[in-house]
């Protein structure tokens, strides 16, 4: 951890109970799994194989992940790929992450989660977590173009102008 920047994390995991701790967002994604300083001052690197998922969080609050919301209630409005999460233990999760497929190279997916309301702002997926992704949809879709209004007929006034 070279540099002061970090973010606090909540580190799931599968067969452990979860990690709190910090990470600093540039270099805590390592080969061998991901780096965090723990809040009793330990570096520890928990491997991929071992982990569900990275929370950032805004505050260490118990962990307590049947209390969150993991389906959208209504078709989302964020931007990207609308995706459902089938993770190894058989949880789902609904998400929306980036409609940019150089992104989802690496060790895992970047998600934001259903609830912008949630201590959890954005997570960390690991690849070897899921066992299946799909789409359910793709929310704002570049190809989609709205028809434009029809030019004024010279001469005709406009009411609502």
């Amino acid at each position: 951890m070279a540099t002061s920047t970090s973010k606090k994390v909540t580190v799931r995991r599968f067969e452990r109970g979860a990690l709190s701790g910090f990470v600093n967002p540039q270099t805590y994604l390592q080969p061998e799994g991901v780096e965090v300083l723990t809040t009793n001052g330990a570096v520890s690197l928990v491997p991929y194989q071992e982990l569900k998922a990275v929370c950032f969080v805004r505050e260490f609050l118990p962990d307590n992940p049947s209390a969150e919301r993991k389906a959208f209630a209504t078709r989302p409005r964020k931007e990207g790929l609308w995706v459902r999460l089938l993770f190894r233990d058989g949880d789902t999760m609904e998400t929306v992450m980036a409609n940019n497929l150089l992104q989802v190279e690496g060790p895992g997916l970047t998600i934001s989660p259903p609830d912008p309301y949630s201590n959890n702002q954005r997570m960390f997926i690991p690849r070897t977590a899921l066992t299946d992704v799909k789409v359910l949809g793709v929310v704002g879709s570049p190809l989609r173009r709205r028809a434009e209004k029809p030019p004024a007929k010279p001469g005709q006034l406009e009411m609502f102008g």
